[in-house]
């Protein structure tokens, strides 16, 4: 028997328990990418309703009415009205909240008058018989004219009706209501004609929004004059239409819900909710709660990723030595390891980072804390041009700017989006640790003050601090030179408090992982594999002299220890003259000011892959083994100029520190700022600036400290 495979599109209000129902029915049957033209999440799933019918499940983003204004809501929009080229759903699968009915009611009839073939999911009917509200389903789907099926994702239960009634109406059971809600005709009866007879299919209410946004609508040159003439001929006003189909709307709501719907007295007794916001929303509790669960977060994403991140560092070392152990010397044997795993190591080490990042985000969005973390850091952003939303992606960006830089996508003003993904890697990243620490040691006196201040972990949080002032400042800059003139309005609904949904916490995860390490870690990998190259080989005729001369002094060598200096000693000396290593003697004037050498310079090079390869990049030119801390901080502390000073003084690190603060140097980021902003225009600003602002920072730094 052949299977039928429908569209769904699933829509709803913002916090209406759409992505739970998502999640219910497809489960990990689940593929994320992007709508076309736009940076909105489009996200599909499978699920099968009946024996002989599965459908394909396009989730659209959340909005609360057919009047857009985010670009999430236009994606939406253009889908509903029929004018995406991409998708065609044959029918609509509403979710309504059951607790808010009279605001979801005014989307659902909008949706009805459009004539789709539409089901509406009821949700959230617990937290509504909480409420004291009752509400007559059978009364309610009557007086819509759609099937309506109470349903609860969490628990599983009404999914198998929902199901069937999706079906049935797929199999023509059920059909768009033949009458309208309101009695749109009335509001420009000529102009609607006009247009009906320009696209016979389209409904009353259908043809109101032709008239409305034909400018958005693929249509030919033609077709857009004449609409354009209905308008004048008819006078048609826009928004006074608008306005009069709301109060219509809301009207003939108020009168189904008194037949249908029991609301309870509005004096009634404060739910937990408004209880909790007294606390949590406090002009001083709150922010000292805020600023207690950020601590939590941030220090939560390193406690629980340290063991897998060390288990995959120690799984790709010990895979590197069995390969070096059975895989002959040869150029492609070393692209491989150095290359190829090198790569890969650097894209999956960060894996339980990004997973438990965005896993703890996807707890606090459930519970609905996240909405109060926006609400109370709102009047401080704003100050500097961001919004309330932009505090999760900053803080975020504590772990990794990649991650961090989609969580940007939920803040609707283009501007103040695009602010934010420009000054989130400000933010000091995990990967920067390793440089901090090693250069900390070298040149920090491990010194305590009042018996428990250390001085070396002052110096660290310093750090930290430069970032988050540094990016408050550039924002504030950033307001006044990105001339996007988008009004900024934080319009923030605060969803209940409820128990985090598990099921979607795993699910959430387990898609953010596949998202970056498919999209940034191809990019990691291509330049990986870039930088393997360039710091293996160089020059022909340099190269080979070199060889020569290390051939000759190895087979006069008495002794295999001997040997073995002279083969760091050459590792060395070919990266010096390597691509990379002659990048860093090119570079070396530049940065001579910041107190760097050329083999800072060649760290800066290839750490451009990932900031952490400073430390391996540092023990390959030392010539010591990279797992040998200890010894590589002795061959630093003891590396000289050639005038015999010494290369890591104070001044030097301070000045390197401030430098890898504030420097672009995470090609990763770059490419995820690409992905998001749909242009190489930002990255490359991005990194400009942000290049700059590092090696003035650093200068003043190291002339000041020196």
């Amino acid at each position: 028997m052949t299977e039928k495979n429908i569209h769904i599109a699933l829509v709803g209000n913002p916090n209406s328990g759409k992505t739970s129902l998502f999640n219910a029915l497809t489960g990990l049957n689940q593929k994320v990418g992007n709508f076309p033209g736009v940076t909105v999440d489009k996200k599909t799933g499978q699920t099968g309703l009946t024996s002989t019918v599965s459908a394909n499940i396009i989730d659209l983003p959340g909005t609360y009415s057919l009047y857009p204004r985010r670009a999430d809501e236009w994606v939406a929009y253009r889908v509903m009205m029929g004018v995406d080229e991409d998708i065609a759903p044959e029918m609509v699968l509403l979710v309504a909240d059951a607790s808010n009915l009279k605001r979801n009611l005014l989307f659902c009839s909008q949706i009805i008058d459009l004539k789709i073939p539409v089901v509406v999911a009821l949700t959230m009917m617990d937290l509504a018989n909480k409420k004291g509200i009752e509400i007559d389903v059978p009364g309610l789907e009557r007086e819509l004219g759609v099937p309506i099926i109470p349903v609860n994702p969490r628990k599983n239960k009404g999914i198998s009706e929902l199901k069937k009634a999706l079906a049935q109406t797929a199999q023509q059971q059920y059909q768009a209501s033949q009458w309208d809600f309101i009695p749109n005709k009335d509001a420009a009866p000529a102009a609607i004609e006009g247009v009906q007879q320009m696209f016979p299919s389209l409904s009353n209410y259908a043809s109101i929004h032709y008239l409305i946004n034909h400018e958005n609508f693929p249509l030919t040159p033609q077709q857009q004059e004449n609409i354009e003439q209905l308008e004048k001929d008819n006078n048609f006003n826009p928004t006074k239409t608008q306005a009069e189909e709301i109060m219509h709307r809301f009207n003939r709501i108020r009168q189904i819900m008194q037949q249908n719907v029991v609301e309870p007295d509005p004096l009634q007794k404060k739910l937990f909710t408004e209880k909790l916001d007294n606390i949590l929303l406090h002009r001083f509790w709150g922010y000292l709660i805020l600023l207690a669960t950020l601590f939590l977060l941030f220090q939560s994403i390193f406690w629980l990723a340290q063991f897998p991140m060390d288990g995959i560092e120690w799984s790709f070392s010990a895979i590197e030595g069995w390969l070096n152990g059975i895989l002959p010397q040869a150029w492609w044997s070393d692209l491989l390891t150095n290359g190829l795993l090198a790569g890969l190591s650097g894209i999956l080490v960060f894996v339980p980072q990004i997973m438990i990042l965005f896993g703890l985000i996807t707890i606090l969005e459930d519970t609905g804390y996240m909405a109060r973390i926006s609400f109370l850091s709102d009047k401080l952003m704003r100050k500097v041009g961001l919004n309330g939303k932009s505090v999760m992606p900053m803080i975020s960006g504590f772990a990794c700017a990649v991650p961090a830089i989609m969580t940007a996508r939920n803040i609707e003003n283009k501007k103040e989006r695009l602010m934010t993904i420009l000054v989130t890697p400000l933010m000091s990243c995990s990967a920067r640790l390793p440089v901090f620490t090693i250069l900390i040691s070298l040149t920090v006196p491990n010194k305590y003050y009042l018996g428990f201040l250390s001085l070396q972990g002052l110096v660290m949080m310093a750090l930290y601090l430069l970032g988050v002032v540094m990016a408050l400042i550039v924002s504030y800059v950033l307001r006044f030179v990105i001339k996007m003139k988008e009004k900024s309005f934080f319009i923030l609904e605060l969803p209940i408090y409820r128990a985090p949904r598990w099921k979607n916490v795993g699910i959430t995860m387990i898609e953010k992982a596949k998202i970056f390490v498919v999209d940034a870690g191809r990019v990691i990998i291509v330049i990986s594999l870039l930088l393997w190259f360039l710091s293996t080989y160089g020059p022909a005729d340099r190269m080979k002299k070199i060889d020569e001369k290390y051939a000759v002094l190895t087979e006069k060598a008495p002794t295999q220890e001997e040997k073995d200096v002279l083969q760091k000693q050459f590792n060395s000396e070919k990266l010096q003259n390597s691509f990379a290593g002659i990048v860093g003697k090119t570079i070396e004037p530049a940065i001579a000011p910041l107190g760097f050498d050329w083999k800072i310079g060649i760290a800066l090079f290839t750490s451009f892959a990932a900031r952490e390869v400073f430390v391996g990049t540092m023990a390959t030119i030392y010539s010591v083994e990279e797992s040998d801390d200890s010894s590589l901080r002795k061959k630093m502390e003891s590396a000289v100029r050639e005038d015999g000073t010494k290369v890591y003084t104070l001044p030097t690190a301070l000045s390197l520190m401030v430098f890898y603060v504030l420097a672009m140097q995470c090609m990763s980021t770059l490419a995820v700022v690409k992905r998001e902003t749909r242009s190489w225009k930002w990255p490359v600003i991005q990194f400009v600036y942000m290049t700059g602002l590092a090696y003035l920072m650093s200068f003043a730094v190291y002339q000041l400290w020196k």
